[in-house]
């Protein structure tokens, strides 16, 4: 199904106004009840379970967009609609900055049907940040009759089979054979994860570096092999590490083995399978061994479970 079928002229609005995010979806959904019955019978309804959802986790996907949505039960149908605020209003970003929401996309539908909805956002993010120039012309023109023309013309697929594609995070920025332990520790920190990929100069999938390696670099090298350290009582661990954090980098120190990676098309059957049974935490996604990005096993919970 394409994108732009679930979409109308009435469901596209210039102009939104609002002080706040909280009023933005206020007005939207009055816009959206002058045309559809349902809407006005449970706008309260649908404001209190979007807003909740919002509260939970922001739905800023970043440049500009904000995916907010809600799930609710007994309702036998899926609203799209699209709005252009007209007064700036900031939300933050992936990456923690402040940043002016310039196009909403509200999805509202049915709690058992979180594989439509994780496929419409997987098709709007895709158009959003991969597809830079269409959105760019969106937001040139923010008129409904423009946009719904852009998009139909785009012909994006709704495809309601889920893949790595549609789980897969870009926020974490891979590494590079050159990145030295302390720009590593910096990341890991930073970016609140245990592992990051290492890419090279082309993008080709190379490996990982975790806080394993690191914190193996800081110990002393015969402690590897010993099962029991209690009868060591002289050194202390890191001080190699500490010393030579700036200037040592992990080109010898990734990880090349014991790494999962799919291609973009790997079914969630398979994807959970691995999680499941492999004892990992993360999966990495490449095609033709470029790296595309990371699924966490919390995506799981975060995309499919608590969407």
């Amino acid at each position: 199904m394409k994108l732009s079928s679930y979409l109308s002229k009435e469901k596209i609005i210039s102009n939104l106004k609002g002080e706040t995010f909280e009023e933005l979806i206020t007005n939207l959904l009055t816009e959206l009840a002058k045309t559809n019955k349902q809407v006005k019978m449970e706008k309260e309804i649908m404001k209190k379970a979007i807003l909740k959802r919002e509260n939970e986790a922001s739905t800023y996907i970043g440049h500009g967009v904000a995916i907010p949505h809600a799930r609710l039960e007994y309702f036998d149908d899926i609203i799209i609609a699209m709005a252009f605020p007209e007064k700036k209003i900031t939300m933050t970003s992936p990456t923690g900055e402040e940043e002016i929401v310039e196009f909403i996309v509200l999805i509202i539908a049915d709690v058992l049907k979180n594989k439509n909805i994780l496929k419409i956002m997987s098709g709007i993010s895709r158009l959003c940040l991969k597809n830079r120039d269409i959105l760019k012309e969106i937001l040139t023109y923010k008129s409904s009759e423009k946009t719904l023309e852009i998009l139909t013309k785009a012909n994006i697929e709704i495809n309601h089979t889920i893949t790595a594609e549609d789980l897969l995070s870009t926020s974490i920025i891979p590494a590079k054979e050159n990145n030295t332990l302390e720009d590593i520790a910096k990341r890991i920190i930073i970016d609140q994860v245990t592992g990051i990929p290492v890419v090279d100069s082309q993008n080709n999938f190379l490996g990982e570096i975790t806080e394993r390696e690191l914190i193996s670099f800081g110990m002393p090298k015969h402690t590897t092999i010993l099962n029991d350290l209690s009868f060591l009582i002289i050194g202390e661990p890191f001080e190699n590490y500490l010393v030579n954090e700036k200037i040592t980098i992990i080109k010898d120190l990734y990880r090349t083995e014991g790494i999962i990676t799919i291609d973009r098309d790997a079914p969630l059957m398979e994807i959970s399978y691995i999680f499941m049974n492999k004892g990992v935490t993360r999966i990495y996604v490449t095609e033709n061994n470029k790296y595309l990005g990371t699924i966490f096993r919390s995506d799981i919970i975060k995309k499919i479970l608590h969407i």
